[in-house]
C-alpha cells in the first residue's frame, strides 16, 4: 500500500499509530490468505488520483464492492466494461437530470478524481462476496482522521453526504469553512423512496466551487 507524497505529509503521523500498524498486518495477512478487493496497488487509489492541494469535492461512501472485477479504489467507482451497480445508475439517472448531459457510458470515476473529487470509502478493502467483512479493523479510523484533516487544512470543499452512514461523518465537518449537502443514499431502497432524486448535489457543488472563485467539475465521464 503506497500513498502519493502529498498526501504522506499530512498523514504520515498516522500511519505511525498502532491502530494503524495493526490494520496493514490484517490486510496483508488477508489478501494472503484469500480474495479482496481492490487489487492491493490500488487501495489508495482515491489519493492517488486526488491531490490533496486540488480537493474540491468529497463524496463518502461506505464499502468497496465485493465483486469480482468490480472495486478500482474509488467509491462507488468501477472498472472499464463492469455493468453500473445499481448506486451508481442511480447517480447517473441524478447527475443528468440534473446538469442535463447524457448518461455516461463508463463507469470509471477517475476523471472526477483526477479534477479534485476524492471518492472516499470509509472501508478501503473488502473480502470477495462479502460485504463489510473489513469493516471495524481501522479504516474508519483512519479515513475519519482524513476527513478531518481535510477539513481543518482546506477551505471552501464541498462535501457530499449521501445516506445515514455519510451523515454521520459531519461531525467531522467545519461547516463554517466548508459546503456541506445531505440527501438519501442513491440505492434503490433510499432513491425509490425519494430520498435520492432532485437533490441537485451536482449542480449545487458547481454553483459553490464558482463562488469561490475554483474551477467547476466537469462531470462529463
Amino acid at each position: 500500500m503506497t500513498i502519493s507524497k502529498d498526501w504522506n505529509e499530512f498523514l504520515s503521523t498516522e500511519f505511525k499509530q498502532r491502530y494503524f500498524k495493526s490494520l496493514s498486518t490484517f490486510v496483508q495477512k488477508a489478501y494472503d490468505q484469500s480474495v479482496c478487493f481492490p487489487p492491493k496497488n490500488q487501495i489508495f487509489n482515491a489519493f492517488n488520483l486526488c491531490a490533496f492541494q486540488n480537493i474540491k469535492v468529497v463524496i463518502i461512501g461506505q464499502d468497496p464492492y465485493h465483486g469480482k472485477g468490480q472495486a478500482n479504489g474509488l467509491a462507488f467507482s468501477v472498472n472499464d466494461g463492469i455493468a453500473h451497480p445499481p448506486s451508481l445508475i442511480n447517480i447517473f439517472k441524478e447527475l443528468c437530470n440534473d446538469i442535463d448531459i447524457r448518461c455516461p457510458k463508463s463507469g470509471d470515476l477517475s476523471p472526477w478524481a483526477s479534477q479534485g473529487v476524492l471518492l472516499l470509502n470509509a472501508t478501503l478493502t473488502v473480502r470477495e462476496g462479502e460485504a463489510g467483512s473489513h469493516q471495524k479493523q481501522g479504516w474508519e479510523q483512519f479515513t475519519d482522521f482524513v476527513i478531518q484533516t481535510i477539513s481543518n487544512e482546506c477551505a471552501d470543499v464541498v462535501f457530499l453526504l449521501w445516506g445515514g452512514y455519510a451523515r454521520k461523518k459531519k461531525k467531522l465537518i467545519d461547516s463554517k469553512k466548508h459546503l456541506i449537502l445531505e440527501s438519501g443514499h442513491p440505492s434503490p431502497l433510499s432513491a425509490n423512496r425519494g430520498y435520492w432524486f432532485g437533490n441537485q448535489h451536482f449542480s449545487k457543488a458547481n454553483r459553490y466551487l464558482a463562488s469561490k472563485g475554483k474551477n467547476p467539475i466537469d462531470w462529463n465521464l
